[in-house]
């Protein structure tokens, strides 16, 4: 029978890039595209959750790796940003330091200053301090300020000795000397005027000792009041020259901090901080009188912390937590490496005499504090994959604040230093980069998930072929030219890439976004055309590029081929044989993706067993295999046991296969095999299978359409082409063939061929050469046809059966009745 009329055209096998459709020389002659290329949803999306200032609406990017969603997503924020600022005055960003809290120093102060200020407030603590020193020192160190201290210290004195004298005159006079000694004031006995020794004290009698004790007791407590009184003149003497340090310091820094406090005045935080210091500097007026004190070591600490006290400079110290002086515009972030510190910031810890200090001068920003204002870009399976991230941006998107603490202190895995910085307030855009199934975990399991990720913008993988795109695709080439520092394409070059493009999604219709792969191919192909010495990259280099980079991956699929030459896997491309069919597969190995047949066979016999899976029978076949399996004997009952029951046991296998068995696309394959069982019709071994099946005989689309063809197509040009071989297809995959150019010129040329069909009948004729047969209005088929020879080898089998059981009935009686 004549079976041209499945027979696919060689102009529908491959859509082809006319290059007379550009008009440029070469790619240098157009702008690169800094934009997205078909990608209207995920633009609108994007759109909509910039615009919209909620600190719900942040979005999730999502969409297949290699899509380059990440640089795209910030490119257009970017641009989004520049937009916004021609029309509209840009809003600066606040700076934001952390100041000294004199209330608790371990809960450091976080305020934030007009943009650019933050430095130049660091810069005036600093030279406050320098001038504080310069000043006290040479206040301090004054002749009037050394001439008031001695006389209120020589006053001081005067008034003690004065104190120390009259005592000791009432002593004399009482016969006793007041002596200073090394323990304090002590009072001896006298005998004509001179000290009595211990000894002779011991001598005396006793009435006499105890006259003596007694007027030392009474002594001792004048003694006492005395010593009370010189004390507080020591305590008045001491506050008189605080007061007078006081005055002093008073009068010597309140210029300096005059005009600073008038300068940040409103700013609540800043103004209490420098008023909280001026409190600081007059209580602390000591550690500048002393050059000692003031000096540093060698490693940066004052010698007051080498003994474990703070720095009493410390609170001069102002932190620049986020600088913004060179930010124009909102800051758009993104965080490669999103950990614990990188994202929310750290605490820096020293290392001090065996332990560890830190303060307010140790904090590190993380990307959400440098974003803030902004945009923060992440990848949501790092975000995910590092502890304590996921938990913590929810918080921190939630309260809208950032605080910075050390998430190994919560597991005991560090020792807690104590350090609790005051919360940065933050409005950021939280843009996360993931794909689709981890979009949709997040959904079902994380309750919080849907209220802080309000937008998805969904990139597509795959763009329309239209005109546009295919100039916005020459565009983008031109862009990756300039960024890789490759010598432009030529038009023939540029419609080779674009064809590849189509062949990525296997689809005539569309291309693919997936621009990481378009990038790499630019890049290999600059190879080639360099060691060509050609000015432009044209469709020899882009193909070579492509040659090559398979020939690098595809030693797995040589070894196959080289099994199936050398007949140690069992592939017939001649003849025809009884239920048995070249079905093809592909294999996906990470980095190459190929086609490989594989025999199926079919034995059926009489029974009631149904359809026998060996590959399930023996656990090596998936769910949807098994359901394309299961899927055949509905068929078989619909078409031929609408008269008669379905009598039949058959057993379908994959020779030679010693691993899993997945998917439904041999469930046609498998169905033709049990027919030619059935019918004892042979089918050609020279033609291959794919599709899927219904329970109708409709030939449903499958996938790897192109590396299942191309893949038997090598096979049979290993065995030599006859022109009778070919593979068969279903029909809706005919917009899927992007074949390669050799399996089209064989086509061509007639030494190959592609057939699709529609059903399963259409399908059997091709295979076996003779007519499927339509179903008469009585039921049967015509006579000869392949559904007619079927039929009756079911009704035969019925039949069989039908007596086979009853004569076993009746065989089983007979022996009841003896």
């Amino acid at each position: 029978m004549n079976l041209d009329k499945y027979k696919v055209l060689p102009e529908k096998l491959r859509w082809t890039c006319d290059p007379g459709q550009f008009e440029f020389t070469c790619t240098k002659d157009l702008a690169p595209l800094r934009d997205f290329i078909g990608q209207e949803r995920a633009v609108r999306a994007i759109e909509f959750g910039l615009s919209v200032d909620k600190p719900q609406y942040n979005i999730y990017v999502s969409g297949l790796s290699g899509t380059g969603k990440t640089s795209l997503v910030k490119s257009y924020i970017e641009k989004v940003i520049a937009e916004k600022s021609d029309k509209e005055e840009p809003i600066s960003q606040d700076d934001w330091c952390y100041v000294y809290n004199f209330a608790d120093p371990d809960r450091p102060r976080i305020a934030n200053v007009s943009q650019g200020k933050g430095k130049q407030l660091r810069e005036q603590v600093e030279n406050l301090l320098k001038m504080l020193k310069e000043g006290l020192q040479n206040a301090f160190s004054s002749e009037e300020y050394r001439s008031h201290i001695k006389r209120v210290v020589e006053e001081a004195q005067g008034k003690q000795q004065k104190q120390f004298e009259i005592l000791s005159e009432t002593a004399r006079q009482e016969g006793f000397l007041l002596e200073a000694t090394p323990s304090g004031p002590m009072l001896i006995p006298l005998s004509d005027g001179k000290p009595i020794a211990q000894s002779e004290f011991l001598a005396l009698d006793e009435e006499t000792r105890k006259g003596l004790e007694a007027k030392r007791a009474e002594l001792s407590k004048k003694l006492h009041a005395a010593l009370e009184q010189v004390q507080e003149i020591e305590k008045e003497k001491v506050e008189q020259i605080q007061q007078v340090d006081k005055d002093v310091g008073e009068f010597t820094i309140a210029r300096l901090f005059y005009h600073l406090v008038a300068q940040y005045g409103m700013n609540d935080t800043i103004s209490r901080y420098l008023t909280d210091l001026k409190t600081y500097t007059l209580d602390h007026l000591n550690v500048f009188k002393s050059e000692q004190d003031q000096a540093q070591s060698t490693l940066g600490f004052s010698p007051s912390s080498l003994l474990g006290e703070r720095d009493p400079f410390l609170p001069f110290k102002v932190t620049v937590f986020v600088d913004n002086s060179d930010t124009v515009g909102p800051p758009v972030i993104v965080e490669a490496n999103p950990n614990y510190g990188n994202v929310f910031g750290k605490i820096e810890r020293r290392f001090l005499l065996g332990g560890y200090l830190s303060d307010h001068t140790m904090l590190k920003p993380g990307a959400i504090n440098l974003a803030n204002g902004g945009y923060l870009l992440m990848n949501a399976q790092d975000v995910l994959t590092n502890p304590g991230v996921w938990p913590t941006l929810k918080r921190a998107i939630k309260n809208q604040e950032a605080r910075i603490e050390d998430p190994l202190e919560q597991f005991g895995l560090l020792a807690p230093q104590g350090m609790k910085p005051e919360p940065m307030p933050i409005n950021v855009k939280i843009v996360l980069i993931g794909d689709s199934w981890l979009y949709q975990m997040l959904s079902v399991y994380d309750e919080d998930f849907w209220e802080i990720f309000k937008v998805k913008s969904d990139f597509n993988y795959q763009v329309e072929r239209t005109q546009e795109n295919i100039e916005c695709y020459a565009t983008f080439i031109s862009g990756c030219c300039l960024d890789s520092g490759t010598r432009p394409f030529d038009p023939s070059g540029v419609a080779r890439v674009i064809e590849y493009a189509a062949r990525l999604v296997s689809d005539q219709d569309r291309l693919s976004s997936r621009f990481a792969h378009i990038t790499e191919l630019v890049e290999e192909a600059e190879y080639w055309a360099s060691s060509d010495g050609t000015e432009n990259i044209s469709s020899k280099h882009v193909q070579q590029a492509i040659d090559e980079k398979v020939y690098r991956h595809n030693l797995v699929d040589e070894h196959i081929k080289d099994m199936i030459n050398r007949g140690t896997i069992m592939i017939d491309t001649d003849d025809a044989v009884v239920g048995q069919v070249n079905g093809l597969s592909v294999y996906q190995m990470g980095d190459i993706t190929f086609g490989k047949p594989s025999r199926i066979t079919a034995t059926t016999y009489l029974g009631r067993s149904g359809i026998i899976n060996i590959e399930r029978e023996s656990q090596l076949s998936g769910r949807i295999h098994d359901k394309g399996v299961l899927i055949l004997s509905g068929y078989l009952g619909y078409r031929y046991a609408q008269d008669q029951p379905l009598s039949l046991s058959a057993s379908l296998c994959f020779e030679q296969s010693y691993e899993g068995v997945e998917g439904d696309s041999a469930s046609s394959t498998e169905l033709y095999a049990i027919l030619s069982s059935l019918s004892g019709v042979p089918i050609k071994q020279g033609i291959a299978v794919t599709g899927s099946v219904n329970q109708r005989g409709e030939i449903q689309p499958i996938g790897g359409v192109n590396h299942k063809i191309e893949g038997f197509f090598e096979v049979c040009k290993a065995n030599g082409l006859n022109g009778e071989q070919g593979v068969l297809i279903p029909h809706r995959n005919l917009k899927n063939l992007m074949l390669r150019e050799d399996v089209v010129e064989a086509v061509k040329n007639g030494q190959f061929h592609i057939y699709s069909v529609k059903t399963i009948d259409e399908g059997i004729e091709v295979l076996t050469g003779k007519k499927a047969g339509e179903m008469k209005k009585d039921g049967g088929y015509p006579e000869g046809t392949i559904n007619a020879l079927v039929h009756a080898r079911f009704t035969e089998m019925a039949e069989r059966l039908r007596k086979f059981q009853s004569g076993d009935k009746e065989k089983k009686e007979d022996e009841s009745q003896e």
